[in-house]
């Protein structure tokens, strides 16, 4: 695990050389907000040449108030999440991936990530994209069925997914992420494995698929208070996550966390640095930076950008910092909780000698009885080492195991 310090005498030293970075930028712009959405976008429809200009503009300005302070040199991977980023023109992506691989020292093989949904791009904007430097596409398919997504208040039909779909290989992209919300509203058995056979015939590398969750102050949890949502129940809802797992794993594609499955050699390289506690730059609207180890915060830190637009661009335009709070630095109960359940996301587990290199004891000297617990229950699997991995009925009950480490 690349934790950007060596340990020497039972501290923490900056070995800056080993330390590498992503970037996470924001675009906030939607064409439509959906219903069960918390995460901090606007609504722009169209979106206008000149918010497209000044956004772009303040990424870059904050890029470059905040390079010197990151403490890395080398870019692993660049994500352009949102948001609905491919509503921006294929320019205006050049201009932020070369923003950031002129300000660090670039790998050879800079993973760089756009978010697109269905209905922003065409057979002519796509390839665009290809030229601005993107190598990797996260499509939001969501499902297949028109009925589910109007359920889901999704701003595409079905047809436009496939044509999507389509296009992205038509422009060369040979590394193509596919999401899909499981348990959606008015959603059976059956709508479901139309889906898998819909996206099995695309054959993606890569899948992310998550059960649709109510999140508090959402249009849906409103609805859901007043008795107008009707979703899966949790046995349905299991079943549907297990079915998925089952057809994607029979295709080759292979659950290599909680939420996630990819073909050999296809994983989320952002994604893993977040469930690897490793270094990430965020920028824009409500972007998260998780920051690498120093003397002052020998387990890393994290920041937080304002959520509204407005303020955001405010503060960057008028040379302040757009940050929401001070830097939270992780206090050594909050990091080792987060040590557990992030490496429990994943099939590799917790490695018991990297917690203990970083805390100063085992897993068990912290959480013995939570351990030993999960591991009689048939939910955590313990190996000689104390390495620890979520069993399949495990992954299937993780939020509960989470909640005994955090």
């Amino acid at each position: 695990m690349e934790r950007g310090f060596r340990q020497a005498g039972g501290e923490y030293h900056p070995d800056v050389d080993d330390v590498s970075v992503g970037i996470y930028l924001h675009i906030p712009f939607c064409e439509r907000i959906c219903p069960y959405c918390d995460f901090a976008v606007v609504r722009a429809r169209p979106l206008a040449r000149p918010l497209e200009e000044r956004y772009v503009r303040a990424l870059e300005t904050e890029l470059d108030r905040r390079t010197d302070a990151t403490g890395v040199r080398t870019l692993e991977t660049i994500y352009l999440g949102g948001g609905t980023p491919s509503l921006l023109a294929p320019e205006s992506i050049a201009r932020l991936v070369e923003a950031c691989r002129s300000r660090f020292a670039p790998a050879p093989d800079v993973e760089v990530t756009l978010e697109t949904n269905p209905g922003t791009v065409d057979r002519e904007k796509l390839p665009g994209f290809a030229a601005a430097g993107v190598n990797r596409l996260s499509v939001g398919i969501q499902s297949f069925d028109d009925t589910v997504l109007r359920r889901l208040g999704r701003a595409h039909r079905a047809i436009e997914g496939r044509r999507t779909l389509d296009a992205a290989r038509a422009a060369g992209f040979a590394n193509v992420s596919v999401d899909l919300i499981v348990a959606a509203p008015g959603q059976d058995e059956a709508s479901l494995e139309s889906d898998l056979d819909a996206l099995l015939r695309f054959a993606p590398e890569h899948v992310s698929t998550y059960a649709l969750t109510i999140e508090p102050g959402t249009p849906f949890a409103l609805a859901g208070s007043r008795g107008q949502l009707a979703l899966a129940d949790e046995e349905s809802a299991v079943s549907m996550l297990v079915r998925v797992a089952e057809r994607l794993d029979g295709a080759g594609i292979v659950r290599y966390e909680i939420s996630n499955f990819a073909t050999p050699g296809f994983a989320s390289r952002h994604n893993r640095r977040y469930w690897e506690r490793r270094p990430v730059l965020g920028l824009g609207v409500g972007a998260v930076s998780c920051e690498p180890a120093t003397r002052d915060a020998p387990h890393g830190a994290r920041r937080q950008n304002l959520r509204g637009l407005e303020a955001y661009l405010e503060r960057i335009e008028s040379g302040a910092s757009a940050e929401a709070s001070s830097r939270e630095v992780l206090e050594p109960a909050t990091a080792r909780g987060e040590a557990v359940f992030l490496a429990l996301r994943t099939s590799a587990g917790l490695r018991a000698a990297s917690f203990s290199a970083e805390f100063g004891a085992a897993p068990r000297a912290f959480f013995g009885d939570a351990i030993e617990r999960l591991v009689r229950g048939g939910f955590l699997e313990e190996s000689p080492a104390g390495d620890l991995r979520l069993t399949p009925p495990g992954i299937l009950v993780s939020d509960s195991i989470f909640a005994d480490f955090v």
